[in-house]
């Protein structure tokens, strides 16, 4: 090789092979006999109901909803797994909030009721904060103990 001793590539002698048709594709055979090990692993598509117990509240504390809801102009749902949509949370290091979820029906009422509740149990009225749009109503302080007494109490 001359000059610059840079070395070729081969250029000339690639081989380039004619293209071939792909193979054919395997032919899939659907079987149902062994889908039950398939079955087991997959989720449950809703919770189940919880069971009647003998007596209320249960060795956990949970408490069933009353049948039927109490007639008010607002409704509290319960989570999908049976429980009360009550949140405790701590928002910038120290700010101590409790949040009450699934709330339907007129908000304000709801809010009302239990600002009173609240206020005379802690012994002064909580401040709150209601988002109409999403449902939730949200209470200054950690009053979950207060609030879940008089959801109990309403029959949710």
């Amino acid at each position: 090789m001359e000059g610059g001793g840079g070395s070729s590539w081969g250029v000339h002698s690639v081989c380039q092979t004619p293209p071939r048709d792909p193979p054919p594709y395997p032919a899939v055979v659907e079987s149902t006999e062994e889908f039950h090990f398939v079955e087991r692993l997959l989720p449950p598509a809703c919770v189940p109901s919880p069971p009647q117990h003998p007596s209320y509240p249960t060795p956990s504390g949970w408490i069933p909803p009353r049948v039927p809801p109490p007639a008010l102009p607002y409704h509290v749902g319960r989570s999908r797994m049976h429980n009360l949509p009550l949140y405790r949370r701590v928002a910038n290091g120290n700010r101590r909030i409790t949040e009450l979820r699934r709330i339907r029906g007129d908000i304000w009422a709801l809010e009302k009721e239990l600002r009173e509740f609240v206020g005379q149990r802690v012994g002064k009225q909580p401040l709150t904060q209601v988002n109409e749009l999403s449902g939730t109503l949200r209470l200054k302080g950690h009053v979950d103990n207060e609030v879940r007494a008089w959801l109990l109490l309403k029959g949710f």
